[in-house]
């Protein structure tokens, strides 16, 4: 392994920070390049980090246990129309979860805690500084031409993973992939404000055409150290200058706040983007995060799914770096990644149209289901102030073996987590004497049996160097069976990533050998 070369990662944000991070995790070196000079901490940014993103960044570290400690918990939606409350929305976890439903904390608080657990990891190099302005793959790796101070440099790697956000159309332009989608024509006033406001820290809350803001929507979301991000949909001739000027913006904050003090510590304006990109992968380079795909922000969609993306792409990339799985494995990263950027871009998509409808017509049938969910509950679930982050399901993907006995029900309802079921991710539970099922699974794939599964037979199957463990649920925590529902006759197989990939019933092990290798890419015949 010490003479393979490194895998590139383009673009030193959250979503570039943790590929690199669980490719580390993997035992898979990486070299970071980003353009800038060095980090630029502006603005609270990307703020809601949801459980399961949490989850998966306690691997690296602990990382999501100190996001958790140093952001603000909160646990609940509301929303409301001028005067009235008409829900509030809390969030389940169909486990014992350790992580809260939301944490919200700055983007430059995420990397600062993610840089820190960088530098304490030798198979990560970070090279700020080195903007990417030519990119050449043959079949044995990827070679980078990167800008620099002292003038260009290249920089050769065995794979490469694109997570230059945003503004990462040079590097989609070398490989030829397109961002297909719109851009809304409205524009969005954000502005961060320390007040302190009582008990609004401990929930989002969603104001549909309040008297202080008629016409049109603000969002409110609490942050660390009485701060309070706020969203106000404004005219398309806003002028922030001339808003603070004339003290309009002063007057805008004070219908919310009244006559607390308060201090602005960010303010931007904004018109948001639904795109995706036409693949995820070309040849040796994948796409990750907002490279890949850009979404409105209203559901906390954009990070979280990014650091999903980082995940599937970093464990795919480990294990054919490894040797492990053939390089057609990566061909799946697009499959499950863009079906999840899909789903991303019709829930975020719904919403703009309901929070921004384009004609007369749209505008009344909005105005119609409002008036009604003041007391009607049918016409409440039909209001969308934004549907927030939530792990995407593989049932389609080809790693996936189906279940008649547990079908996927797709997207679940407002605020609930999808039934187990073959391509959800696992619900989590802890372990008799320490550590958690989700982190076990990050360790390879896990085989669980229920009580009647001979386990005897299942532990002599052999896989080679494919690390693959296989244990009786009920040993890890007595519990665990009954909460999370395994039968007493299933046998589940667990990716790496946490996913379940099968829940087979009443299993020969030659059947349960060829779930595990589907899952790795090596038997995608149907298996249901």
């Amino acid at each position: 392994m010490t003479t393979k070369k490194p895998v590139l990662v383009i673009g030193n944000g959250p979503v570039g920070q943790t590929t690199a991070l669980f490719l580390a995790h993997w035992g898979v070196p990486t070299i970071v390049l980003d353009g800038r000079p060095h980090r630029d901490p502006v603005g609270s940014k990307a703020i809601v980090q949801q459980r399961d993103v949490l989850d998966a960044w306690d691997t690296l570290g602990h990382v999501g246990r100190e996001i958790t400690e140093a952001g603000l918990t909160w646990l609940r939606a509301r929303t409301f129309y001028r005067e009235d409350e008409l829900f509030c929305t809390e969030y389940a976890d169909a486990g014992r979860s350790p992580f809260p439903p939301f944490v919200n904390i700055s983007q430059s608080g995420t990397e600062a805690m993610l840089d820190e657990r960088i530098a304490a990891e030798p198979l990560i190099e970070v090279r700020w500084g080195h903007e990417v302005v030519d990119l050449a793959q043959d079949a044995d790796g990827v070679t980078v031409t990167c800008a620099t101070a002292s003038g260009p440099t290249q920089v050769a790697g065995s794979f490469a993973v694109a997570c230059s956000g945003a503004r990462g159309e040079a590097v989609r332009r070398l490989l030829g992939v397109t961002l297909d989608g719109r851009t809304f024509g409205d524009l969005f006033l954000i502005c961060d404000i320390k007040a302190d406001l009582g008990t609004w820290d401990q929930e989002r809350r969603f104001y549909f055409d309040p008297v202080w803001n008629p016409g049109r929507q603000v969002l409110i979301h609490p942050c660390p150290g009485s701060t309070f991000r706020i969203d106000w949909q404004v005219p398309e001739d806003f002028d922030i200058a001339a808003e603070e000027a004339s003290g309009g913006l002063d007057r805008r904050i004070r219908q919310i706040v009244g006559d607390k003090p308060y201090e602005i510590v960010w303010k931007s304006a904004y018109r948001f983007h639904q795109r995706i990109a036409d693949r995820f992968r070309a040849g040796r380079v994948l796409l990750a995060g907002g490279a890949a795909h850009l979404v409105s922000p209203f559901g906390a969609r954009g990070l979280n799914s990014g650091v999903q993306d980082s995940e599937n792409a970093a464990w795919k990339l480990a294990f054919v770096w490894r040797g492990l799985a053939p390089e057609t494995l990566l061909d799946t990263y697009h499959d499950e990644r863009h079906a999840a950027a899909s789903e991303n871009l019709a829930v975020t998509g719904a919403t703009m149209d309901f929070l921004v409808p384009q004609d007369e017509a749209q505008v009344a049938t909005r105005l119609s289901i409002l008036e009604k969910a003041r007391s009607d509950r049918s016409a409440q679930d039909r209001v969308d102030s934004g549907r927030l982050a939530e792990p995407f399901w593989y049932d389609a993907s080809p790693l996936t073996t189906a279940s008649p006995e547990r079908p996927c029900g797709g997207r679940p309802v407002r605020g609930q987590a999808p039934a187990v079921a073959p391509g959800v991710l696992i619900p989590d539970h802890p372990f008799d004497g320490g550590g958690r099922l989700r982190l076990l699974a990050r360790r390879g794939v896990t085989v669980l049996c229920g009580e009647n599964v001979d386990l005897a037979g299942l532990s002599e199957l052999t896989f080679g160097e494919l690390p693959v463990s296989v244990h009786r649920l009920s040993t890890l925590h007595p519990d665990a069976p009954t909460v999370l529902g395994l039968r007493a006759d299933e046998t589940w197989v667990v990716r790496p990533d946490a996913h379940l990939a099968a829940t087979l019933v009443a299993a020969e092990p030659s059947t349960v050998r060829a779930a595990v290798e589907r899952v790795v890419g090596l038997d995608t015949r149907a298996t249901a």
